[in-house]
């Protein structure tokens, strides 16, 4: 089986998250791994959230994916979300570039080592819940102690030469506005409205988004290398502004009774990315301060992470990008991924994995067989790294 077909089998296998059930794509994992003769363990939550591990003794590197997606609506879609078809060079369906793709590139590269006679001196695991914060994943398998190496690397989708080393934070709230009712037509008069008091702070968060956070001297040349990246995806001019601005969007606000009553209830779920320079504890301070009739209730927070590009997992998938691309560019990450709990606990984190990032949890998500791979022949040689094989990165 190639790298292609064993990513259309991991997206015709369902894993949405919500609701979250991971127990069929992780017993497939499993009998892979067991074919290749690697011992592995699945660890099981309800909802049938699992995961897997492998447990050879005394692996030198972690390596990790995600097999959870998020859910996909298939009536835009050109291609059936979970249909897994091989086309045009690309591989189709939810969860190719997020990222089933990177985990069918590991388990290949894992395979082909094992089959030209070097032995992987690695653990995988693979996780049920990325796409809903961890709690029974990658959080619950570093609470029980159970990821042995100190480096690792999350095969999440990047840009074809760059590496990502580090991840804005993360501050994910829901908040509970509570007003004094009364009737509209004597409004702002009389009453207190918890609509309103939601639309204040999103007016204050447009005037912290406003204020640029200045960044360290030696992370200057990483920000300005990640908003060329940023232009180049996504097309956005001054993406530096990504990297050094609080960026906020209230994702679902609902509130109020009826129009003639000054509204007593609303609630709003808040994302907000944190740059470096920004203190966390600040940001929190200010947003109860000007909330002071919200319940808030956090539900995703992480500061900012870096692995410094000195690194041994840095330097050595930067490496063998740059072998198999000719060039590579590390960067910053603008969204969040399992890379920031590792790196709380003290891991030395990169993320590479092929993927075509505009269309990730997007419509028609799709991953290009070439750039799959190229990731294989990325992994083999990092892999290699690790096991203490003498033969050339690029050999099979």
């Amino acid at each position: 089986m190639d790298v292609a077909r064993l990513t259309s089998s991991l997206v015709r296998i369902k894993s949405e998250n919500p609701p979250g059930s991971t127990a069929d794509v992780v017993a497939f994992i499993g009998e892979y791994l067991d074919s290749l003769g690697v011992k592995n363990r699945i660890i099981s939550h309800p909802g049938g959230r699992d995961n897997l591990i492998t447990t050879e003794p005394d692996p030198r590197l972690l390596l990790c994916g995600h097999v959870d997606v998020v859910p996909a609506i298939p009536d835009d879609w050109t291609h059936d979300p979970y249909g897994g078809e091989i086309a045009g060079g690309y591989v189709w369906g939810r969860g190719t570039t997020d990222m089933k793709g990177g985990c069918a590139a590991l388990l290949i590269a894992c395979r082909d080592l094992i089959e030209s006679g070097v032995t992987p001196n690695v653990q995988f695991a693979f996780v049920c819940d990325e796409e809903t914060g961890g709690p029974y994943g990658i959080r619950s398998l570093l609470a029980q102690d159970l990821l042995l190496p100190r480096e690792c690397l999350i095969a999440e989708p990047t840009p074809a030469m760059s590496p990502a080393v580090g991840q804005k934070g993360l501050y994910r709230i829901d908040l509970s506005f509570r007003g004094k009712p009364g009737h509209s037509s004597l409004y702002p008069l009389v009453g207190k409205s918890a609509v309103m008091a939601a639309f204040d702070l999103i007016g204050y968060l447009r005037k912290i988004h406003a204020r640029p956070f200045p960044v360290s001297e030696d992370l200057q040349p990483l920000v300005m290398q990640s908003a060329r990246i940023f232009r180049d995806i996504f097309g956005i001019e001054g993406g530096d502004e990504i990297l050094t601005r609080v960026m906020f969007n209230p994702g679902r606000i609902e509130g109020g009774e009826k129009a003639n009553i000054v509204a007593e209830q609303c609630r709003m779920e808040l994302d907000i990315r944190v740059p470096w320079g920004c203190s966390l504890d600040d940001l929190r301070k200010s947003i109860a301060e000007h909330a002071p009739d919200a319940v808030i209730r956090e539900t995703n927070v992480a500061a900012p992470s870096l692995t410094h590009p000195d690194a041994r997992v840095v330097r050595t998938v930067s490496r063998e990008v740059e072998r198999v691309y000719g060039t590579v560019a590390p960067f910053l990450q603008w969204a969040a991924s399992d890379a920031k709990h590792l790196r709380d606990k003290g891991f030395d984190v990169a993320e590479y994995g092929p993927g075509d990032i505009p269309t990730l949890h997007a419509v028609d998500e799709r991953v290009s067989i070439e750039q799959l791979e190229k990731a294989v022949d990325v992994y083999r040689g990092v892999i290699r790294e690790y096991s203490g094989d003498p033969s050339p990165a690029g050999t099979r």
